[in-house]
Parts: C-alpha cells; sequence; structure tokens
C-alpha cells in the first residue's frame, strides 16, 4: 500500500513561557499588587492555592515534541489541564512560535482554539465566512458556491447578517465550525470549544469531521476531555503529560495510558492543591489531599466499601457542609453521585479531615474517577459550591465472581456501568 504523504511535522519542539508579574491581569490589578508589595503584604489578586512565580521565571509547556502526522488521519490529543495540549494547538496554527524546534505543513490550516477566534466582532456572520475564506486563499466564486451549504449547517441563518459580536458564544461556535468544516483547508484543528454547543450539535460536528476526513482526506487534531468522543472520531491518540508525550498510538491503549499517568500507577494517595478550580467555586475551602485508606493500591472487589480521607483547608467560617462525590467511567462521563451528610463547621485558617465510605457494590469491573465538591445545601435545595476538584482521583473495580462471568459477559458499551440488583422473575399462571 502506498505510504500517505506527510501532513504536519513536528521535530523537537519546545516551548518556554517567562512568568511573573506583568501580563494575563487588568492594570488595577497591576497597581494591586504593586501597593500590597511596597506594604509587604500578601497579593490580594492571588486566588486560594494558586501557586507563586517571580518575575522572569521560566515555564516549559512543552518539551522536545516529535510527531509526524500523515494525510488522513484523525488524532486526538488527549492530557490533563495543563499538559500542552493548546500550546500545541497554537504552535501549529502559527499563533505563537516554538522556543526550539520546527514544525513544517504541508496544506492550508482551519482550527478552532477558542470561542470567536478568527472572527472580527464588527463584521456580521456572512462578512466573517467571506473574510475566513479569502485568509485560505479562496476566491468570491469559490466560497459563493459554498455559502448556503455553510449557513445551512450552522443553523444560525436568522442571525447570519447580524454582526456576530451580538451572537452568543453557542451561536459563535455552530458558526466557526461551520465555516472551519466546509472551508477548502487540508487540515482541521479543534480544541475543546465544541463543549460549549448543545448536545445534538456537538454529534453533528463529530459526524461531519468524521465524514471530511473520510471523504476528502482532511488530516483532524482533536482536543477534547470527552473520551467518547475521542472513540467515536479518531484512529489515533497523543496522550501529553507535562510537555512530553508519553504515547502515540491506539486510541483504546492510549486512553487507558491518560487515566494510569493522570494519578500514578494504582495511587492511593493524591496531591489536588495545584489542581485547577472551576469558575463557579467561591474557593472558600480547599480540598488539598484524597487518601484511599487501609489499601496499598487503589483496586476493590466489587461490593467493598472505599474509604476516602480528604484534607480540606478552610479559608472562612462556615456551617452545615456537605461532600459531593461525582463519579465518571473511561468515557469521561458522570455516571453516578452521592451526596454525604453534613460532616460539620469550619473556621477560618483551619484545616480539617474528613473520612467518606463509598459502597462499589453496583460498579461493574473498570477504571473510574472520582470528581469531588464541598457544598452548603441551603433551605431551598440549592447547593453552594465551595470547592470543586475534577477528576481528583482514580478507583479500579475488579470482579471474580466466576459463575457469573460465565452467565454472560459483561458489555460495558451497551450495557453501562451500574450492575443493579438481580430482578425477581416470577412466571405468570
Amino acid at each position: 500500500m502506498e505510504e500517505k504523504e506527510t501532513m504536519i511535522q513536528i521535530d523537537n519542539v519546545s516551548k518556554i513561557y517567562k512568568l511573573g508579574e506583568i501580563g494575563g491581569t487588568t492594570l488595577t490589578e497591576t497597581f494591586q499588587r504593586l501597593f500590597a508589595k511596597i506594604r509587604h503584604k500578601e497579593d490580594p489578586t492571588k486566588k486560594i492555592g494558586a501557586k507563586n512565580y517571580n518575575k522572569g521565571e521560566k515555564f516549559k509547556a512543552l518539551d522536545g515534541i516529535n510527531l509526524t502526522i500523515k494525510k488522513g488521519e484523525r488524532v486526538g490529543i488527549i492530557g490533563h489541564n495543563g499538559a500542552g495540549k493548546s500550546t500545541l494547538l497554537k504552535l501549529i496554527c502559527r499563533i505563537t512560535a516554538p522556543t526550539e524546534g520546527e514544525i513544517g505543513l504541508n496544506g492550508r490550516v482551519t482550527s478552532m482554539l477558542e470561542v470567536g477566534t478568527g472572527f472580527h466582532p464588527e463584521l456580521t456572520g456572512r462578512e466573517n465566512v467571506y473574510m475566513n475564506g479569502a485568509i485560505l486563499g479562496m476566491t468570491k466564486k469559490e466560497i459563493d458556491g459554498i455559502i448556503e451549504d455553510i449557513i445551512d449547517f450552522s443553523e444560525v441563518r436568522e442571525f447570519i447578517d447580524t454582526p456576530v459580536k451580538r451572537y452568543s458564544s453557542g451561536m459563535y461556535v455552530k458558526l466557526a465550525f461551520s465555516v472551519a468544516a466546509h472551508l477548502k483547508s487540508e487540515i482541521m484543528i479543534m480544541d475543546e470549544v465544541l463543549a460549549v454547543g448543545d448536545v445534538q450539535f456537538q454529534r453533528k460536528c463529530i459526524s461531519k469531521m468524521s465524514e471530511v476526513s473520510k471523504k476528502e482526506d482532511r488530516t483532524i487534531l482533536y482536543v477534547s476531555h470527552n473520551m467518547s468522543t475521542i472513540r467515536e472520531l479518531c484512529d489515533r491518540i497523543v496522550v501529553l503529560k507535562n510537555g512530553h508525550v508519553i504515547f502515540d498510538g491506539d486510541v483504546e491503549e492510549g486512553i487507558g495510558v491518560y487515566l494510569s499517568n493522570s494519578f500514578g500507577e494504582d495511587s492511593t494517595l493524591f496531591d489536588v492543591s495545584d489542581f485547577l478550580r472551576p469558575s463557579n467555586s467561591l474557593n472558600e475551602v480547599h480540598i488539598s489531599r484524597v487518601e484511599l485508606l487501609n489499601k496499598e493500591k487503589c483496586i476493590y472487589e466489587r461490593g467493598e466499601k472505599a474509604l476516602l480521607k480528604l484534607t480540606i483547608d478552610s479559608y472562612a467560617k462556615l456551617t452545615d457542609l456537605r461532600a459531593r462525590f461525582i463519579i465518571r467511567n473511561s468515557s469521561d462521563y458522570p455516571i453516578g453521585t452521592a451526596i454525604s451528610n453534613s460532616f460539620g463547621d469550619t473556621n477560618n485558617n483551619d484545616t480539617i479531615n474528613c473520612l467518606f465510605e463509598l459502597d462499589t457494590t453496583h460498579l461493574v469491573r473498570g477504571s473510574y474517577t472520582i470528581s469531588m465538591a464541598i457544598i452548603h445545601l441551603d433551605d431551598n435545595g440549592n447547593d453552594i459550591i465551595y470547592d470543586h476538584v475534577t477528576r481528583a482521583c482514580m478507583i479500579k473495580i475488579t470482579e471474580t465472581n466466576k459463575r457469573e462471568d460465565k452467565i454472560n459477559r459483561w458489555e460495558q458499551v451497551w450495557w453501562g456501568n451500574i450492575h443493579y440488583p438481580s430482578l425477581i422473575a416470577k412466571k405468570l399462571p
């Protein structure tokens, strides 16, 4: 079989950023930090749990990346926050330059890295379509021939002649993806912006990417934390960790490497103090550590009780706190949630340890991650989220019931991850 031509060649690429006090914040915050420093006070703009960086300190976002991507390949790039995924895509798209190494492209690139990237806010949706086509070297006649397809796919026909600055983030994504999918380029790059759109449109986008890759032999790079869409779209996976490629190959094997290396091989102690927190987390308490007690490895026989010890730092006086545990399967889908009873109150500058017992009776064999939050439920049943850690720890469930395995092998893809108690059957007269 004839070998396909190379579309992206990445040779020994590294990217180093200089960190410090300048950049990324407002002028007001810069002055606040300056005055606090003069008075030898703590930085008032620093988020709880955030790491301090000195001015001029260097951070290596990518370290010696080597990749060769062929024509028509659909490559998933996965890794946890800070692994270097978005930095790699920005280098490929020429948004920023590598500190070391070289990147060669054999074709035109369309990309979606952030909501609104590549659109001029003052131009209408239609005008932005023509502008993006012109940037790719397409003629007006060529764009005229596909403009209706772009508008139909985007589902924003009613607003196509409205300035895009008035679009919602979902409308932005729909039009931007439609433009990227229909304009004539050889390489298509998608960051996790599709998560902004509705679920039905996400499915439509995955189907479209698969279609253009197979029919037009377009090369696709796709970044996502959603392992299900990775499985559906990609035929190859690259796993990044701390700026290094730790795996490049089969999709299922790559997902297994991603999950295992996220926490360390069979680890029972998880330092989550530096994990990124979502914007809706108030950060008035901070989960700093999760420990699986009485275990040398994070492996449980189905039905065992998993004992989780949380170390929680408090920065405020809070009352009636609870913990919420969200269990996710290997596709990163939430499959169940457990909420604890109240474990009490906290004081300012306080550290407490809490023990929680998780029943694994109904989890089938497989690997699971657990996201956890510290919450307060008000009188109306609404929850106030004080801290939230996504994918804080991992547990693995095994099954040694050989008789049950012989009766029917559990097919997770079709049957799910929850094994309900056996049904009671009675033959009617």
